[in-house]
Formats: C-alpha cells, sequence, structure tokens
C-alpha cells in the first residue's frame, strides 16, 4: 500500500551497484539518514557511496508521518525515571537542535519539501495528570510547553503544546538531499567481509561502513537483535477531514495520531508489535474513528510503517562495538525518526571523519547497557523470542490447508507440514515456509496488510516469500498451487 507521499513526486533513479567500487565510506540504506549523513561528508570533501536495497525513500522514509518534533510521546517523564534527569536533558537538547538544524538546512538550501511550522500537541481525554507531570518536567528541561484545553480536535481533550516544531513532505525533501550524490539503488547489501560490502552483482570496500538500513542486519557485533524489537503502525489520509493546522498524539493505548497534509488530514494509530496482529482490524479501527469524527471525509490512501523500539528507550547512534571501530549504525528511532535521522546524520557523519561527537549525544552510543532501565523489555522481548522458536518447532498447523477461505491466510497443515498459506480471491494458494531465515522464530499471518511477520525481530515477506523488511537478508522459498 503506497503512502500519501509518492502521489505527486517523482523521485530520481539511480542505476544498480555492478562491478567492484573504491570509496571513503558506504553508507547502507537510502533513506532520511542516509542521504543526510552523505550530504554531510559530501560538504567536507569525504567520499561517499550510498546503497539502497530498492528505492532511495522505500523504506520507513517514505512511509512516516514526517512530524518533526522533540516531543516523543511521555519520553521525558520515561527517561528521568529510568535513566536520570541528565539523559532526559541530553535528550531534550539533542532533539531540539535536530529541529532547528533540519530548518536551517532546508531554508539556506532552498528545499521546496512543503516545510511548515506548527505546534505538536499530546492529549488526554482522560484525566491530565501525567500531561501535568510532563510539562512540569518539561518547563524544567527548558522546552516552550503549554497546556490548554482550547484544541483543533473534534472532541474535549487537555493538551500539551510545543511551540517552533515542524511537518514537512519527505520524498520532497530526499529528492533534494539525493541531488549530486553517488548512490546505486536495488543493490541490497547481501554480506560485509572486512570493509568490504556485497551486493548481488557488486561490491564497495570502504575505510568506514555505515548502517543506516533502519535495522543492522549484522547479529555480531552489535547484537542489535536482542536490544530491540519491532512494531507496526497504520495511517489514514483522509480528503475532507477538518482543517488542522498543527498536529496530535494521544497519549493513551487507543490514542490517535493527527497531522495536516495540505487538503488532506494523516490519522494514524493501531500499533502493535510486529507479528502479533493475527486478528486484524487495525485500518477497520482507524476507518470507525473517522467516520465517527469526520463522516464527511473520503479515505484517499492507507499504509503502514515499521519501528525499531529499543529496550532502554534511547536511539542506537554511533560504533558498533570497540572491536570494529569502523562500522558505524543508527537504529532504535522508535516511533520518531524524523528527529532522530538528523542527530544520527551529526553523530555518524563526525565518527566517520574523525572527529569528536556532540557531548549531549554520547548517551546514545551502542556500547551503553542500562541493565535497570532495559530489564523489563529484556524479559519481553526475551519470551516473545522463545515463544516464537518454541511455536515454530512444537505446535501444528492451525487448520487443513483445505479450510483456509479466499482472500485469507494463516498457520495451515498441507500434506502433514506445517507451511504458510494465502488463498486469494481467484483460488490460488500462496505457500511459504514459516521459519524466519533471520533467527528461526515462526512467521505470523498480519491480515491487514497481507504479509507474513516475524514476532522476534520484525523481518516481514510478502505472501510469496519475497523480503519486505529487515533484519532478514533473504527471501522465503515462494511457491504455487493451485486452488484445491
Amino acid at each position: 500500500m503506497n503512502s500519501i507521499w509518492s502521489k505527486d513526486v517523482t523521485l530520481p533513479e539511480f542505476p544498480m551497484l555492478k562491478g567492484h567500487l573504491r570509496a571513503d565510506v558506504v553508507i547502507i540504506g537510502g533513506g532520511l539518514t542516509g542521504l543526510l549523513t552523505a550530504n554531510a561528508l559530501r560538504r567536507t570533501g569525504i567520499e561517499t557511496v550510498v546503497l539502497e536495497a530498492d528505492r532511495i525513500g522505500s523504506g520507513q522514509s517514505g512511509r512516516t508521518t514526517a512530524k518533526l518534533t522533540a516531543q516523543h510521546g511521555l519520553k521525558y517523564q520515561e527517561l528521568e525515571k529510568k535513566l536520570g534527569l541528565e539523559t532526559a536533558q541530553r535528550y531534550a537538547r539533542s532533539q531540539l537542535a535536530a529541529v532547528e538544524r533540519l530548518r536551517r538546512l532546508v531554508w539556506e538550501w532552498g528545499i521546496d519539501c512543503d516545510f511548515t511550522d506548527c505546534t505538536t500537541f499530546l492529549y488526554a481525554t482522560g484525566s491530565p495528570t501525567a500531561l501535568e507531570a510532563e510539562y512540569s518536567l518539561c518547563r524544567r528541561l527548558g522546552m516552550d510547553v503549554f497546556l490548554t484545553a482550547d484544541t483543533a480536535l473534534p472532541f474535549a481533550a487537555t493538551a500539551l503544546g510545543l511551540r517552533k516544531q515542524a511537518c514537512f513532505h519527505p520524498l520532497k525533501l530526499l529528492r533534494a538531499l539525493s541531488d549530486g550524490l553517488t548512490v546505486y539503488e536495488h543493490s541490497r547489501v547481501l554480506k560485509v567481509r572486512g570493509h568490504t560490502v556485497y551486493t548481488a552483482r557488486g561490491s564497495v570496500t570502504a575505510g568506514k561502513i555505515i548502517f543506516a538500513c533502519h535495522f543492522p542486519f549484522l547479529n555480531v557485533p552489535g547484537f542489535f537483535f536482542i536490544r530491540q524489537h519491532q512494531e507496526r503502525s497504520y495511517v489514514l489520509a483522509l480528503e475532507g477531514g477538518s482543517p488542522m493546522n498543527d498536529c496530535y498524539l494521544g497519549i493513551h493505548e487507543d490514542g490517535l495520531s493527527l497531522r495536516p497534509c495540505g487538503s488532506y488530514l494523516l490519522l494514524g494509530g493501531g500499533g502493535h508489535r510486529t507479528g502479533e496482529n493475527r486478528s486484524g482490524g487495525r485500518y477497520a479501527s482507524l476507518e470507525q474513528a473517522a467516520r465517527r469524527f469526520w463522516p464527511q471525509a473520503r479515505i484517499v490512501e492507507r499504509w503502514s510503517a515499521q519501528d525499531c523500539m529499543p529496550m532502554d528507550g534511547l536511539p542506537c547512534i554511533g560504533r558498533f562495538s570497540a572491536t570494529h571501530p569502523d562500522y558505524l549504525a543508527a537504529t532504535g528511532f522508535q516511533k520518531w525518526g524524523m528527529s532522530t535521522a538528523v542527530v544520527a546524520a551529526e553523530v555518524l557523519s563526525d565518527l566517520a571523519a574523525g572527529r569528536d561527537t556532540a557531548p549531549d549525544c554520547a548517551i546514545f552510543s551502542p556500547q551503553r547497557f542500562h541493565l535497570r532501565a532495559s530489564a523489563k523489555q529484556l524479559a519481553e522481548d526475551t519470551l516473545c523470542s522463545a515463544k516464537g522458536l518454541a511455536r515454530r518447532i512444537l505446535s501444528p498447523g492451525r487448520i487443513p490447508v483445505e479450510d483456509l477461505p479466499m482472500g485469507h491466510g494463516g498457520v495451515v497443515t498441507m500434506d502433514g507440514k506445517k507451511v504458510g498459506a494465502f488463498r486469494s480471491e481467484d483460488g490460488l494458494l500462496h505457500i511459504v515456509s514459516l521459519k524466519c531465515p533471520h533467527l528461526g522464530c515462526q512467521l505470523e499471518w498480519n491480515p491487514d496488510e497481507k504479509s507474513w511477520d516475524c514476532p522476534c525481530h520484525g523481518s516481514r515477506f510478502d505472501i510469496d516469500g519475497y523480503l519486505l523488511d529487515s533484519p532478514a537478508q533473504s527471501d522465503l522459498k515462494p511457491h504455487r498451487h493451485p486452488h484445491e
């Protein structure tokens, strides 16, 4: 499903990598982090090559709602509780600086990307106690926040506003950032050996290797698959909704995300851990909210996105490990990839150029480990991975393949074996292995996206087993069977 951003922008096309190249730096990933980093390096004369598995902006940067803000839910209370006031202060300064840095870049370069200043709001329809506590803390951190009951929402709510934030068109920004860069598309990196990265038809040897591909796919070093999980969320683009100038996010589990987008209103929500949506209904829930609050609106587009959620609540940006100082990575942006991508580009370009990073950014080092702050999430993630492995080995298929209705998918038994199956509306069966090629967990069917998703680490595959999202790096083996 395409995002609204692809309706009105044509991105430049770049060739596939063929043969061997040498460069100072190779960046894996053609999203916002990768292209911002490549531009920063180019301005200092460092020869950089960008490798993109599909097209630039085809990953999470093209699926975002593109809210540029330092207001990340009730983040500052979370950070103060887990990691202390100083960490919360550093996080706030880094994110506020990122908003200003991207605003300045857009202005100085004259980039036409619908960049619009706004206020971002957190809202609560029930007790405002959590918002009041966040307000007090944010004021202590020097943030320009205020509490109000006067909102543009179609229901009564208390809201915590943060002034001087922004929203923009991510693909228009990527189009401008790609100009003049050395980019290779349709060039998925299959392996990394030493200082060389390999694609299906080429390779690049570089002094520094930067993983800006959402989820670093090397299991060792870094162990990022242990340190974070992935979550999906869903978006509708509505035409004819109530006019709105600012962005809103509900702080409760069923809260909605809203932002203006020209003549459209983007309505988001329905988040869940990737691989845990067997019942579906995420889009249906958003559609119900749209009908309730904006009955005159029409749904123009729908899509979903995926976010890496680190255990301790902080992104991982910097060196993989002390044993691999020339490998750099950025991951764990949670649901706040726009401002964090700007932070990541600054850190990665500084490290790749041999410069010291900003003091506030030391909190993002991948080499940190906060046991107390991570313990609860580590236990949950470990249990989920254990269940995923055990389910594949021990549990049977849920229904015989003959009982699978048209238009549905699921874990079935066929010829005495457990497989994943989707029966299309024309009766064609699409059969795949349920073993995730990343670390072997059992895949689960996502009826909202018609995809096979891994509940352990978030890899995703289409109905024929072709890879959609990492950390897996290979497809499932597809099979086709006629209607029984």
